[in-house]
């Protein structure tokens, strides 16, 4: 079995385009049933803002894996100087179930969450091109610093403009010297908003508090599911989620405005219809979109597979004994 932590993760590094296209032959599979996820159980006890989450799931198509995620959130880690989330990834070879490799990292995982993102970003790119595209991404913790090395990455020359925020600062030293000159440190998530094209959440955010209308066409990648109010549907309803099921719970953005604005399952477009029915091409040109992803599973596996392969390939890790 291959032991792999963040020093190994972090020796191969990142191929954000090889890591999207994990990701969408992984969505691939859900549009053929070629899956199985069952929905995650969360594990709350004593303070019940932290929780742990388990992950279990079978990506079949050329992955060909079954594997789990347990990942830790404790939002007032931050606080003490700890990391919020920590997650170990096992995979099972899928014939005979014997494990292949544990992640003993959150990297892998912050991986996969970007990697979704960027997805999405692609397959509205290649409905409504990209060009002097402002970003705005609010939270620069780990979550936030990735998808700032994606988007970077994916949009390359095409971002004009970078504007970062984060109640507690933003981590200058985390800013990719590739984009650093086109990035301004905004002091309110208002400026980081209000004139973004891609605007992407990435808090720690209990609740919803962006009520604002969205420039128009914008595209809203709310990662972190608790930022937005359900007025936004007083200026959208173009609504992606990754899985409702999963989505629609544990009082995300979702759920309120299932609960409060009578939001259902069938008025949302779902990843699998934005990668393999065109879902964008529905979507008025200058209506603004946003996307809803609580986490899937198949995703974390699909990922971790990336990587245990490259890593099996050029002696990367520690091989364990039986």
């Amino acid at each position: 079995m291959l032991y792999l932590n963040t020093k190994d993760l972090q020796s191969i590094g990142i191929n954000w385009h090889k890591t999207i296209s994990v990701v969408e032959d992984a969505v691939k599979c859900l549009a053929t049933n070629d899956f199985a996820q069952p929905v995650k159980p969360y594990l709350r006890y004593r303070d019940l803002t932290n929780r742990i989450i388990a992950m279990p799931a079978f990506c079949g198509g050329d992955v060909n894996v079954a594997g789990i995620k347990w990942i830790a959130s404790f939002p007032k880690n931050i606080q003490q100087g700890v990391q919020r989330a920590h997650s170990v990834t096992i995979l099972n070879q899928a014939d005979n179930g014997k494990p292949m490799a544990v992640f003993n990292t959150a990297y892998v995982s912050g991986i996969r969450t970007a990697s979704v993102t960027g997805l999405v970003i692609k397959k509205y790119e290649e409905v409504k091109p990209l060009a002097n595209v402002n970003v705005g991404i609010i939270g620069f913790g780990p979550i936030g610093q990735l998808h700032l090395e994606m988007v970077t990455a994916v949009l390359g020359d095409k971002i004009a403009k970078v504007f970062l925020y984060d109640i507690g600062g933003v981590k200058t030293e985390y800013i990719p010297a590739a984009i650093k000159d086109r990035v301004e440190i905004v002091d309110t998530y208002e400026a980081a908003y209000d004139d973004a094209d891609v605007f992407i959440t990435c808090t720690v955010s209990s609740g919803g508090y962006i009520d604002r209308k969205p420039k128009e066409g914008a595209l809203l990648l709310n990662v972190s599911l608790r930022d937005f109010k359900p007025e936004i549907l007083d200026y959208t309803k173009a609504i992606i989620v990754d899985d409702w099921e999963e989505v629609c719970r544990e009082n995300t953005d979702i759920e309120l405005m299932h609960k409060e604005r009578g939001l259902q399952e069938e008025d949302t477009k779902s990843i699998v219809d934005v990668v393999c029915k065109e879902a964008f091409k529905g979507f008025g040109s200058d209506e603004a979109v946003i996307f809803n992803p609580m986490g899937m599973a198949v995703f974390d596996v699909a990922v971790a597979r990336y990587y245990y392969e490259y890593a099996m390939e050029n002696n990367v890790g520690t091989l364990l004994e039986d």
